[in-house]
């Protein structure tokens, strides 16, 4: 299965992109706080629907725990506009309809999608300490428990430092 070359310890891609409200939002913007970027496919398919859902369930946790939730798909600003408002979603979603930051975090690659291959980007979810660098990698994401997993391991690697 196909994966991230970035590892946890490395630092994370610099990048700005704008929000479903046209603001910019950037990598510098984090600095001192924890935050969970995640990466998925397609606005308003039933995985990524479910995995948007389950992060905002999960919202007032994560904030509980200082770290902020972003999605970043290639779909545009007004496509996150349509799917925050269909969905009930309350997390940032941030538009990257020309690949640059799924490029740079390395989750744009080859996938087999009944017998076919094609490129996409690859569900994945970086946890991002207050120093900018990546703290914990999940490849080939199932959303099924995810959002959950990721806070545990966010509360773990808090308590650890």
């Amino acid at each position: 299965m196909p994966s991230s070359s970035l590892q946890p310890g490395d630092k994370a891609p610099d990048f700005c992109l704008p929000n479903q409200d046209s603001e910019n939002v950037c990598l510098k913007d984090f600095k001192g706080k924890w935050f969970v970027l995640y990466f998925y496919p397609k606005d308003n398919t039933a995985g990524c629907k479910q995995e948007a859902v389950d992060f905002t369930a999960l919202k007032n946790e994560f904030e509980k725990n200082g770290a902020v939730i972003l999605g970043v798909s290639k779909d545009s600003v007004s496509s996150h506009q349509k799917f925050i408002e269909k969905a009930a979603l309350t997390i940032t979603l941030l538009a990257d309809p020309e690949l640059a930051v799924i490029k740079a975090f390395d989750v744009w690659q080859l996938k087999k999608f009944m017998g076919k291959e094609n490129m996409g980007t690859v569900r994945t979810t970086f946890l991002i300490n207050p120093e900018g660098k990546i703290a914990d990698v999940w490849n080939n994401v199932r959303v099924k428990g995810h959002a959950e997993a990721v806070l545990g391991k966010l509360k773990i690697i808090q308590t650890s430092v």
